[in-house]
């Protein structure tokens, strides 16, 4: 039996917005993404719950986009096209497991969303999460065929993501 490589989650939730959503279910949801695709090495990721401000500040800074979005993707390591993960790291020691990148969601824009697509909160941001944790590991949906690739790998990972 194969076993499943050790995943860090760090997951950090703005105050105002703790005891809205589970850390716990935050880093299942990280994990089902991560085994959707595969992943067969460990990888540290890490999580944010934010608000509007702070992710629009970081879409201008980031992005050159004055305007709240959902969710930002900031990833430390480039994927080949093969989908490794490839690139210069910097050297840790052998116990540390290593970066793949960040992941920050507006939780007011997640909000919106679900009311505006008619549901629940916790299926917006279970796709969020996922949607940000296949874009750290190289997935885009700049063109069809990406997109299409894109999609499928996120309905696989949310097919396992316990939304009650």
């Amino acid at each position: 039996m194969e076993s499943t490589p050790s995943q860090r989650v760090d997951v950090q939730v703005f105050p105002t917005f703790t005891g809205r959503v589970s850390k716990t279910w935050l880093r299942t949801v990280v994990n089902q993404a991560l085994e959707s695709c595969d992943n067969t090495e460990p990888l540290a990721i890490s999580l944010v719950i934010a608000d509007d401000e702070t992710v629009r500040d970081l879409n201008l800074r980031y992005r050159g986009l004055d305007e709240t979005t959902d969710v930002l993707a900031f990833p430390l390591r480039i994927p080949q096209e093969d989908g490794d993960l490839a690139g210069e790291t910097f050297p840790l020691p052998p116990e540390e497991t290593p970066p793949l990148g960040e992941v920050v969601i507006s939780y007011p824009q997640a909000a919106r969303q679900s009311r505006e697509g008619k549901r629940p909160l916790k299926t917006e941001l279970a796709l969020l999460v996922v949607h940000g944790v296949l874009h750290l590991l190289g997935y885009d949906h700049a063109e069809p065929e990406e997109e299409s690739r894109m999609w499928a790998k996120q309905e696989k990972a949310l097919a396992g993501v316990p939304l009650k």
